[in-house]
């Protein structure tokens, strides 16, 4: 399974270890990702970086990824495909995910395979 260098994802968790391995995971795998730890420094980022996909930590310190979500949307648009990861799974956080415009939530510990698997086919959606 291999992405494609012209798929950027933003990657964006409190826990610098999570974003960081899975930016190299993402990278090992031919997808040009790019690690987030806040909110605020990941619009930063979107503006120049101009993410084709995010994967977001919903629980983080000041602004959180449901909020991050709607601010990312209204910055880059529909078409920017947008995956929660968090480790809540209730009906509450399931309904928010959809309110924010989420695409896809994964629940902590996220499988690899499967996040793989989904930005890939993500990726190869794109080049059609």
């Amino acid at each position: 399974m291999t992405g494609g260098a012209w798929c950027r994802v933003l990657c964006v968790d409190d826990n610098r270890d999570v974003a960081e391995s899975l930016v190299m995971l993402l990278t090992l795998v031919g997808f040009d990702a790019r690690a987030c730890f806040d909110g605020a420094s990941a619009l930063a980022e979107a503006a120049t970086f101009c993410p084709h996909a995010g994967v977001l930590d919903l629980n983080m310190p000041g602004m959180n990824g449901y909020e991050l979500a709607r601010r990312l949307r209204e910055q880059l648009g529909p078409r920017l495909f947008l995956m929660a990861v968090t480790a809540v799974g209730d009906p509450d956080t399931d309904r928010r995910v959809v309110e924010a415009g989420f695409n896809l939530k994964l629940t902590k510990p996220a499988d690899p395979n499967q996040l793989l698997a989904v930005l890939t086919r993500f990726q190869q959606a794109l080049s059609v």
